[in-house]
Order: structure tokens, then sequence, then C-alpha cells
């Protein structure tokens, strides 16, 4: 029993993400000594709840995605590790006096929101695990650990806060993050039952939650600005937002905030439609699609610049703006939309006709979405970062709404769109939840977002581009033609495709670090800790059962900030 218990906590998703945590926490500076022992805390409160989740039925009232693992630790530490790998960079910066204390402020303001946001789900789970276990000894047990994690944490969050009343409010801005994303982790796991594992849900919610925390916070700064005509002292946030970060910002969280308006007023509309003589199922479809495409309409033309421009000063309306902004390169930027619409329209118009004609696995005809957002993305990342930047917000706005118009069958496009998703869905999509096209471009984004400003590595904005364009793509084609010895006997991944990706990302590494140096860039990547960053990810996309698509990038990037 105890050689069992010994393999089940030592399998290999653990292993890679126990090895990712020690390599972060080893490159600590000792001004970040307390934020590395709260994720040490946060590691250790995690796996112990994975493990009895994965050996029991404690939480079968949530139905997770079938065929992967709970994956509760890697969601949980995920979030903050890349929070403070970024937080390291910036305090190497902030040493050398690169970036404003303000920036490191609101780092560290994030790094706490992430870690309280984990550490609040973690405690609501295993309290509610408590009802299910029968020994009443592993009960007193799991309650005492759960309580002495929960005051551990508390004080590690009252000891890194300023004494006074700024420490209380910063506390309760932190625990406000850790409830809400207990709320929104059961209602995803409610609203979409068997679509995520309880690791993708965490890290779904907690992202959610930590953006729409910023915007929330941006928002109460001004108001209070124009009140006591000061700034909002206890969020120290203290430094200038770029328009293209509101514009994506207001842009994507309106949308999210539009579905649950949505809801109510489609519901209204079918309750009026089935009383009067609308009844008719066509005139109930058009009146629906109206319905939609007004009010939608309405939130990106008026409601959503309304608060662009009261948060920053825009000159313009924030949608002229952006005309502008495409216009003052013209011949550069409209070159490369129209080199996105050649590439998107003959890789999905072949891809298409090949999955609905051909026995090649889904798997496989995804990969080579993968490729295209290499040739896609790469050229953009070197030759006009920032308007690939209000690209990436503007393609996953088309991807929210066309995800409404499947969800709800908006007439005409609804059943359209559906049929045409359906073509590229695997295990891990659901009628109910299609993410894979979300998780990718997102994957994609997340590391060029998050390397805006100062970036002292090179390599980091590439993570998503060389992690899921070439790692993995080259570990599934190469593992599923070639591969033999698979790292486990009820898995598919093989170690000859594990070896495929990392020689192919670092293969892709040697080409960009010269071009990089010939642009003018300082190059300060050490050979020994990128082959570190790329083995660590490649494992963990050998390893896991989770939506890789979704941790790989923030895992690999984590690493090359270091």
């Amino acid at each position: 029993m105890a050689a069992v218990s010994f393999s089940q906590l030592l399998n290999g998703e653990r292993a890679v993400v126990t090895l990712f945590i020690v390599i972060v926490l080893f490159s600590l500076p000792l001004s970040l000594l307390l934020h590395g022992v709260a994720l040490s805390l946060l590691a250790l409160f995690a796996l112990s709840l994975e493990v009895r989740v994965e050996t029991s039925t404690s939480l079968s009232q949530f139905k997770t995605r079938a065929g992967a693992s709970s994956g509760l630790l890697l969601g949980a530490v995920t979030l903050p590790t890349f929070m403070l790998s970024k937080l390291i960079q910036q305090s190497r910066a902030f040493s050398l006096h690169q970036v404003h204390p303000g920036e490191l402020n609101y780092l560290a303001m994030q790094y706490w929101a992430a870690f309280g946001s984990c550490f609040t789900v973690l405690t609501v789970l295993c309290l509610l695990t408590l009802d299910n276990t029968r020994s009443r000894s592993c009960q007193a047990w799991n309650a005492k650990f759960g309580l002495v994690c929960f005051v551990i944490g508390a004080a590690l969050l009252f000891l890194c806060s300023t004494i006074g009343v700024h420490a209380i409010l910063k506390l309760l801005w932190v625990f406000f993050h850790g409830f809400t994303a207990v709320e929104l982790v059961q209602h995803l796991l409610n609203t979409f039952p068997s679509c995520v594992s309880f690791g993708e849900a965490l890290l779904v919610t907690v992202g959610l939650v930590l953006y729409f925390g910023d915007m929330l916070a941006h928002t109460i700064e001004k108001i209070y600005g124009y009140m006591t005509s000061s700034e909002l002292v206890f969020m120290q946030y203290g430094f200038r937002r770029s328009e293209i970060g509101i514009i994506i910002q207001g842009l994507l969280l309106g949308l999210l905030l539009y579905i649950v308006v949505l809801k109510y007023l489609l519901c209204g509309w079918d309750s009026f439609s089935r009383s009067t003589y609308f009844g008719a199922r066509i005139c109930s479809e058009k009146g629906k699609s109206l319905i939609f495409f007004a009010s939608l309409g309405f939130l990106i033309v008026v409601i959503i610049p309304s608060w662009m421009q009261f948060v920053q000063d825009f000159d313009m309306h924030p949608l002229l703006w952006v005309v502008r902004f495409v216009f003052m390169e013209p011949v550069k930027r409209l070159s490369l939309c129209l080199y996105w619409v050649f590439v998107i329209y003959l890789s999905v118009l072949r891809f298409y006709n090949i999955s609905k004609n051909s026995k090649i696995e889904r798997i496989l005809l995804r990969k080579y979405y993968h490729l295209m957002a290499v040739l896609m993305f790469l050229p953009a990342v070197i030759l006009q970062p920032k308007f690939l930047d209000l690209a990436f917000g503007a393609a996953l706005a088309v991807f929210l709404t066309l995800e409404i118009i499947r969800v709800w069958r908006i007439w005409p496009l609804g059943q359209l769109v559906h049929e045409f998703m359906n073509a590229f869905t695997d295990h891990r999509d659901s009628d109910l939840l299609i993410v894979s096209h979300f998780s990718l471009l997102l994957g994609c984004a997340l590391p060029i977002w998050m390397s805006s400003g100062y970036n002292d590595r090179p390599l980091a904005p590439f993570a998503g581009i060389l992690s899921l364009g070439i790692g993995d793509t080259m570990a599934s084609m190469v593992g599923h033609k070639y591969g033999v010895l698979r790292w486990s006997k009820t898995g598919k991944k093989t170690i000859e495709g594990t070896a495929a990706g990392i020689t192919s990302v670092l293969a892709a590494c040697s080409v960009l670090l010269p071009h990089l140096a010939s642009t003018g860039y300082f190059l300060t990547e050490h050979w020994i800790s990128l082959l570190l960053a790329v083995t660590v990810s490649g494992l963990l996309e050998a390893s896991t059962a989770q939506l890789d698509n979704a941790f790989i990038p923030l895992v690999f990037y984590s690493l090359l900030c270091l």
C-alpha cells in the first residue's frame, strides 16, 4: 500500500510541476523570499488535495472532463508561478532603475491576487471533501491541515503588506479575488459539466478574475482620483497604461459580461414571442438575431468605448483611434493583414476539406493550425509587435462572438458555425463548449502581451509560438508516425515525440537568437537555462492530461523570464 501511495504521489505530471516550481524558487532574490514561501505552501496544499481527490469520490458532485486527471496542482500553481517569474524579471529591472516602482507594486499585487484566488478555491474544495471523508481521523487531519495552510497564507499576505489602513485594503482586495474565483469555478463546473478538469477550471477562472479585477481597480482608481484629486494609494498602480492594452481589455471583458446580459435578453424575447402572434419559429429566430446584432453593435460602438475613454484619455473615439493606428504605417500593417487573410483562407479551405473527406486523425489536423500560427505570428512578432498585440485582441473578440453565435444558434450563422467548428474538435471539446481555438490563440498571445514594455529576455515573447506552434506540433507528428516507446502503459505520448519536440524548439531558438542579435537586442539567454526551460515544457507536454495549449506556454514563458 505504501508503494502504491508513493508511486501515485510521484506521477509524471506532478514530478514535472515540482521541478518547475523548484527552478523558480532557486532563482528568487532575497527580497521575494516570502513570495517563494507562499508558493511552496500553495503547492503542498494543492498536492495533498489532488491526491485526496484522485483517490476518492469526495468531489463527485462536480462532473469534470472525462479522461483527464484533476490537475489541481498544475492549475493552482501555474498562474502564481507565472506572476512570480515576471516579478523576478521586473525586480532585476527595478534594481537597474529601468522600470517605474508602480509597475513593480502592480505585479506584486497581481501575484498576491493570484495566490489568494487559488488558495481560497483550494480551501473551499478542501472543506467540501470533509463531508465525504469516511474516516474521522482523516477528517481531523484534513481540517487541521487546511486550517494551518489558511492561517499561514493569511500571515504571509499580511507580512508582505505595509502596516495600517492600506494593508487592510490590500488584504480585502486579495480576498475579494479569492471569493470571486470560488463563485466562478462553481459556476463554470455546473454550467459546463464534463467540459473541463478542476485544474483547467482553476486556471481559466483565476485568469478571468485577475483580468476583471485589474479592470475594476483601474476604474476605481479613476473614480477615486476624480472624487479626491489623488491617486488610489492602496492599489499603487502608479504607471500609465497603453491605449492598446485598454482597448483589448475593454473589448474582451465587455464581451464576457455581455454574455450574461444576452442570456436575459434572449430569455425575455422567447417569453414574449411565445405569448404573441410572433410565435412562429422563423419569426422568433429572426427576432432573436435582431436583438443580438443590435445589442452587440451598441455594446461595441457606445458602451465599451465610453469606458475606454473614461479610464484612458483618448483624444478621439477609440474605434477611430484604432483606424488611425493602423494607418500610421499603412503599407506594413495592411500588407500584414492581407498576408493573414491569405494564409487563413488557404489553410481553412484546405484543412476543412481534408477533415470532411479524410481519415486523418483530428489531433493531427489540429496541429496544422499550430503550424499556421507560426506562419502568421512569427513574422509579426519581429516586424510589428504592437500591431500584433491589437490583432490578437481583435481575433479573440471575433472568436468570442462566433462562440456566442454557435452556442445560442443565432440565425442565420449559428448552425453553420457549429458544423464548421465540429470539424476540428476532439475529445477535449464538447457541444457545450469548444475551447481549443481559444487556448491556442491565448497561448500565443499571453507571452507577447506580458512582454510589452521592459524585457531583458528577447525569446520570452516567442514562448507560445515556439512551444505550441513548433514543439507541440513536432512532438505529436513524430510521436504519431514514429513513436514506439511510450511514457506510460495507458498514455499515448511517446519518448520519440517528446525528443522531437524539444529538439525542434532548440533548433528554432538557434535560428531566432542570431536574428534578434542582428536587430539590436542584447542577448542574455544562456544555453543551459534555455535547455532547461525547453526540456521542462517538453516533459510537461508529455506527462499532462490537461489542455496543454493553456499550460505549456505559461510554463515555458515563466522559465524564460528567470
